[in-house]
C-alpha cells in the first residue's frame, strides 16, 4: 500500500525494563479484553515494523501502554530513546493526582510528547468497568483536565458511551484541549441501548470543534468482529465528525488480540474507499499529523 500512513494509536512495550500490571499473570477471560496473554510480550519498534511491514508507516503516535503509574515517566524517557519512532508520544498522568501539574510539566518537558491519557471508562457492570468509579464528575479530575491547556497538551479520551454527555461541560469549558476520542468511542453492544448509547454520546462529543475520534478498537465492538460487524459503527463515526476530524490507527499489538494486522488495515481501506483521495489521506495521514502536531 502506497499511501502514506501515521498511525494513530501504537503501543510498545519491555517487560522486563517496565512494569504493566495490564501484562501480568495471572491472566484471565472475564476482562474488558478477555485474556492478553497472547501479547503478553516484548514488543519493540522492530517489532512494529515487522508487522506493518505492508502498509507505508510515515510516523506513528505511541499511547500510554498501560504501564505502573510510578513507571510513566520511565516510560516516556524509554519510548525517546527508540529511535525514530514513536514521532509522537501520549503519555500517563492520573489528572485527579494532587501533584497533577508537576506530573504534567515533567512529561511536557520532552520532545515528542504531546498529549495524556487517562482511562476513565467506567460502567455500572464491574467486569466492563477499568475504574471502580466514574472519575469524569470528579471535580479534581475535571481541574486536572483543564490543566492539561497551561501545559499545551491535548487528551486521548478513552471512556464509553454513557459517559460522554456528562463530559461535554468540562471539554466545552476548555475548549484550548485538543481531545481525540479513542477506539470509535467503545460501544458496549451487550448493553439493552449500546447503539443508541454509542449515538448519543457520539453526537455530543462531535458537537465540540476539537474533538476528533480514532478509527481503531474495532476488536472492542466484537471480539470475532467481521467487516460487516464494524462498518456500520465507521461509517457514522465518519459521518458524525468529518473525515477531517477521523485518524485512522491499529492499536497494535493490543486488536492483534482480535484479528491478523492485515485484515484490520484492509477493512480500514476499503471502508475508507466511499470517500475521495484527499479525504483518505486525510484520514490516514494528514489529520494525526496535525492533530499531534509531529511536523512530518
Amino acid at each position: 500500500m502506497t499511501r502514506p500512513f501515521v498511525d494513530a494509536h501504537i503501543h510498545l512495550w519491555d517487560l522486563s525494563r517496565l512494569r504493566y500490571p495490564w501484562l501480568s499473570p495471572p491472566f484471565a477471560d472475564d476482562g474488558p479484553n478477555g485474556s492478553v496473554e497472547p501479547i503478553a510480550r516484548d514488543f519493540g519498534v522492530a517489532d512494529y515494523r515487522a508487522a506493518l511491514a505492508r502498509w507505508n508507516v510515515a510516523g506513528a503516535v505511541h499511547v500510554d501502554a498501560g504501564v505502573h503509574p510510578d513507571d510513566a515517566l520511565a516510560e516516556t524517557e524509554w519510548l525517546e530513546a527508540q529511535g525514530d519512532l514513536p514521532t509522537g508520544i501520549v503519555a500517563f498522568a492520573a489528572l485527579n493526582a494532587a501533584d497533577i501539574e508537576a506530573q504534567l510539566a515533567a512529561q511536557a518537558a520532552h520532545p515528542r510528547v504531546r498529549g495524556i491519557r487517562h482511562i476513565v471508562n467506567w460502567h455500572p457492570d464491574p467486569r466492563r468497568s477499568y475504574t471502580p468509579r466514574d472519575l469524569t464528575v470528579d471535580p479534581q479530575w475535571q481541574e486536572g483536565f483543564a490543566a492539561l491547556a497551561r501545559h499545551g497538551l491535548s487528551f486521548d479520551l478513552q471512556c464509553y458511551p454513557g459517559q460522554m454527555p456528562g463530559l461535554v461541560p468540562t471539554l466545552a469549558i476548555n475548549p484550548g484541549v485538543p481531545v481525540i476520542i479513542n477506539h470509535l468511542g467503545m460501544p458496549v453492544l451487550s448493553d439493552a441501548d449500546g447503539v443508541a448509547d454509542w449515538r448519543r454520546g457520539m453526537r455530543t462529543l462531535a458537537a465540540l470543534p476539537q474533538v476528533a475520534v480514532k478509527i481503531s478498537g474495532l476488536g472492542f465492538i466484537k471480539r470475532d468482529w467481521q467487516r460487516d460487524d464494524v462498518a456500520p459503527f465507521v461509517h457514522e463515526a465518519i459521518e458524525m465528525f468529518g473525515p477531517r476530524r477521523c485518524l485512522m490507527a491499529s492499536d497494535v499489538p493490543t486488536d492483534l488480540l482480535f484479528a491478523p494486522i492485515d485484515r484490520y488495515m484492509e477493512t480500514l481501506h476499503a471502508l475508507a474507499g466511499r470517500y475521495d483521495e484527499a479525504e483518505q489521506d486525510a484520514m490516514f495521514a494528514g489529520n494525526a499529523n496535525r492533530v499531534y502536531r509531529l511536523g512530518l
